[in-house]
C-alpha cells in the first residue's frame, strides 16, 4: 500500500549497524531489571520486614504479587501488539509505535528510582509499563529484521544483535555493581539508594541509545492522514497475515514447536536464581555474590554462543541446529536435577548461556526467512510475539503449580526437560529452509 522510505539502503552497514545498537540500548532492562538488581532489592530492601503487603485490602505474598502482576503485564502485551501491529501495518509507519513503547519503558524505568512499600500501587503501576515497553517494542524492532537485511545476512544479524544486547547489559550491569558495592566513594548513602539510582540509569540508558536507531532504520511514511476507521482496518490486515499463516505448515509447526521450547526457555531462565538460592549448597561460599557471577557467566557466555550456532546454522542449516539446541536444553535440565554445589551451578550457567546465545538469534531468524516479500513483517512478527508472550504466562503458572505440588525447584527443571525434548521432535517436522538462501 505504501512504499517504504529510507535512507540507507537494504543490508547497509550503517542500517543494520543502527538496528543491533537498539539490542545494546534494551538489553540492559532484561539483565538489571528483571534478572539482577531490581529483584534483590525487591526482595530483600521492599520486604525486608515482611512477606506480604495489604494490596486492594488482599493480603497478597510478594512473591505472588510480583509474579501475578508480570503475567498479567504479559496478557496485556499479548493482546494490544497483534492490533497495533496491523495498524502500523496499514500506515506503515511501525517506527511510531516503536517510539512509543521505548519512551514509555525508559521513563518508566526511571520512575522505578522511587519504587517504595508504602506507594506500592503506583510503584507497581510504573514496574508493568516499564515491562509492557521493553517486551512491546520488541515486535517492532524484531520486525526490521526482514526489512533491513537481505536472506544471506539474516541470521549473522540477528546473532549481532543478541550479542550486542549480551555485551552492553554486561558493561552496564558491571557499573551498576561497582557503584553499589562502593556506594560511600559515589556519594550515596547506603547500597539501597545506589539500587534505586541503577533503575534510573537503566532507562537513561535504554533512552539515550535508542535515538540512534531511530535516526537510521527507515521512517516510514509521513503525513498519512489517519482513518476513522483505522482499528477496523488493523484487524483486517491482522487477518490477511493469519490467513497465510494458517494455511503454511511451516509457520503453523515452526509456532507450535516454538511455544513449547520458548515457555520452558524463559521459564528456567525465570527459575534459574530460585534454583540457586533453594537447591545449591553455598557454605563457605557468598550466596548473593555467586549468584551475581553466575548471571554474568550466563550473559558472556552467551555471546560466544550466538555466533558458534549461526556458522553451524550457516552449514547445516537452521532447523536441524536449532532442534539440536532445544536437545542440549532437555539435557541441561537433565543435569541440573543432579546438581549441590556452586561448581556445578557456574558449570550449568555457562552451559545455559551457550544455549540461550545460540537459541535465541537462531528461532528470530529462522522465523523472519519464512516471511514472504510484503510489508506487513509487523502483523508476521506480532504472531511470533504472542506466541512467546503466552508462553512466557503458561510457563510461570506451569512452574508456579509444580512448584507447589512437588514443593521442589529441582523437581520442575526435570519437568521442563520432557518439554524440550517434545520440542525438539516437533521441530523435526518443520520443513527445512534451503541453505543457499543463508550462504
Amino acid at each position: 500500500m505504501f512504499k517504504k522510505k529510507t535512507d540507507h539502503p537494504r543490508g547497509s552497514k550503517k542500517l543494520i549497524g543502527a538496528w543491533t545498537l537498539y539490542d545494546w540500548a534494551n538489553s540492559v532492562y532484561s539483565l538489571v531489571i528483571s534478572s539482577a538488581i531490581f529483584p534483590i532489592y525487591y526482595s530483600q530492601y521492599i520486604f525486608s520486614d515482611t512477606n506480604s503487603v495489604l494490596l486492594f485490602n488482599l493480603n497478597i505474598n510478594k512473591d505472588t504479587l510480583i509474579s501475578s502482576v508480570s503475567g498479567i503485564s504479559f496478557l496485556i502485551i499479548a493482546f494490544l501488539s497483534p492490533l497495533l501491529s496491523g495498524i502500523a501495518d496499514y500506515i506503515g509507519n511501525k517506527k511510531i509505535f516503536m517510539k512509543f513503547f521505548v519512551y514509555m519503558g525508559s521513563l518508566s524505568c526511571i520512575s522505578l528510582y522511587w519504587f517504595e512499600l508504602e506507594t506500592i500501587e503506583i510503584s507497581l503501576f510504573f514496574y508493568v509499563l516499564a515491562l509492557i515497553g521493553y517486551w512491546g517494542s520488541l515486535v517492532y524492532y524484531n520486525s526490521y529484521l526482514t526489512d533491513i537485511t537481505f536472506s544471506k545476512q539474516t541470521n549473522s544479524v540477528s546473532a549481532r544483535g543478541f550479542a550486542m544486547g549480551y555485551i552492553g547489559s554486561v558493561i552496564l550491569l558491571l557499573i551498576n555493581l561497582i557503584m553499589i558495592n562502593f556506594h560511600e566513594t559515589f556519594g550515596f548513602e547506603s547500597e539501597i539508594y545506589a539500587m534505586k539510582f541503577s533503575f534510573a540509569i537503566v532507562g537513561v540508558w535504554w533512552l539515550g541509545f535508542s535515538q540512534y536507531s531511530f535516526y537510521h532504520l527507515p521512517r516510514g511514511n509521513k503525513g498519512v492522514k489517519v482513518p476513522k476507521n483505522i482499528i477496523w482496518n488493523g484487524f483486517k490486515e491482522l487477518k490477511n497475515v493469519y490467513k497465510i499463516i494458517r494455511s503454511s505448515k511451516r509457520f503453523t509447526r515452526f509456532l507450535l514447536a516454538f511455544f513449547i521450547f520458548s515457555f520452558s526457555l524463559q521459564t528456567v531462565l525465570y527459575i534459574a536464581s530460585y534454583f540457586g538460592v533453594n537447591e545449591i549448597d553455598w557454605t563457605g561460599s557468598d550466596q548473593t555474590s555467586g549468584l551475581i557471577i553466575s548471571i554474568l557467566l550466563i550473559q558472556i557466555v552467551a555471546i560466544g554462543g550466538a555466533y558458534l550456532f549461526t556458522e553451524l546454522a550457516k552449514k547445516f542449516g537452521n532447523i536441524l541446529i536449532l532442534t539440536f539446541a532445544i536437545f542440549l536444553w532437555g539435557a541441561v535440565c537433565l543435569y541440573a536435577y543432579y546438581i549441590n554445589t556452586p561448581i556445578e551451578f557456574y558449570m550449568i550457567a555457562g552451559l545455559v548461556g551457550l544455549l540461550m546465545g545460540g537459541t535465541q538469534p537462531i528461532a528470530r531468524a529462522t522465523f523472519s526467512l519464512f516471511i514472504p516479500d510484503t510489508k506487513d513483517t509487523t502483523s508476521f512478527f506480532s504472531f511470533y510475539d504472542v506466541t512467546e508472550k503466552i508462553g512466557i504466562v503458561f510457563g510461570m503458572l506451569f512452574y508456579a503449580i509444580a512448584a507447589q505440588v512437588t514443593g521442589s525447584v529441582r523437581f520442575s527443571v526435570i519437568i521442563f526437560m520432557f518439554f524440550f525434548f517434545l520440542g525438539a521432535i516437533l521441530l523435526t517436522r518443520v520443513p527445512r529452509i534451503d541453505k543457499n538462501k543463508l550462504a
